[in-house]
């Protein structure tokens, strides 16, 4: 076993280093929502996407319910068609691996440069699309489910037709939606991992600030929204 190990040992120390710190960014925005909600946009769409089905089963807007899990769909679809393609295009790139591996550790300086070692990295970075590919597709399942659900009459008693079950159905699918960008997401510090090992590591911590500052809820700004609402704010201030 340490003989398998020991050729690849620095890059299996970036790979797990790298995965542990994009992993404990998530646990981190999770722990974070248990106590604000809307603390990233993920957690201020899911209460928006609860919302949102309350108002259309109450409201009965089926053109909006349809046109709107329709954009979903295509958008979820898509990037799983994504996923598929560049699958197939790394499966063709591992077969000249012996030609690829001299330019791609032209800077690999601390890294293994074995054919095996490029061989792992390619293996690694398909499992990774094929989970996005499994996410995407579970998100376009839920959303052909929703379809279907959203339109029934809520009715009392009927777990099925609840608006309840329906949003918790509508949520789950933006969760796998969301699992899938994250997949996607890790996609670049795995393609920096062909080069170095210290690539994937920088482009990590790159990656996961860029993240953070994305997602995290803007501050509300009352002074831009006043205008708009007569000097108040519709909306606490973190």
């Amino acid at each position: 076993m340490n003989q398998l190990i020991a050729p690849h040992l620095t890059d299996v120390i970036c790979l797990l280093l790298s995965a542990g710190l994009f992993t404990f960014y998530h646990f981190f925005v999770r722990s974070k929502l248990k106590t604000d909600p809307t603390y990233s946009l993920y957690g201020a769409t899911m209460l928006a996407r609860t919302a949102w089905v309350v108002n259309v089963m109450e409201e009965k807007n089926d053109i909006l319910a349809v046109q709107t899990l329709r954009n979903s769909t295509m958008a979820a679809t898509f990037l799983a068609s994504t996923a598929v393609l560049l699958a197939v295009g790394l499966l063709t790139l591992s077969g000249q691996a012996d030609k690829l591996g001299q330019t791609w550790h032209a800077l690999n300086l601390f890294g293994s440069r074995a054919e095996s070692t490029l061989t792992l990295k390619l293996l690694v970075i398909l499992a990774n699309l094929f989970i996005a590919f499994f996410n995407f597709s579970f998100a376009i399942r839920l959303f052909s489910h929703v379809g279907f659900l959203i339109n029934t009459p809520p009715e009392e008693g009927s777990y099925g037709a609840s608006i309840t079950f329906v949003a918790i159905q509508l949520n789950k699918a933006g969760g796998y939606f969301h699992m899938g960008m994250r997949a996607y997401y890790f996609l670049v510090p795995l393609i920096f991992w062909l080069f170095s090992p210290v690539f994937m590591v920088l482009a990590t911590v790159t990656l996961v600030i860029l993240v953070w500052r994305i997602e995290k809820t803007p501050r509300l700004d009352c002074s831009y929204l006043g205008a708009i609402y007569k000097n108040s704010c519709p909306l606490p201030n973190k």
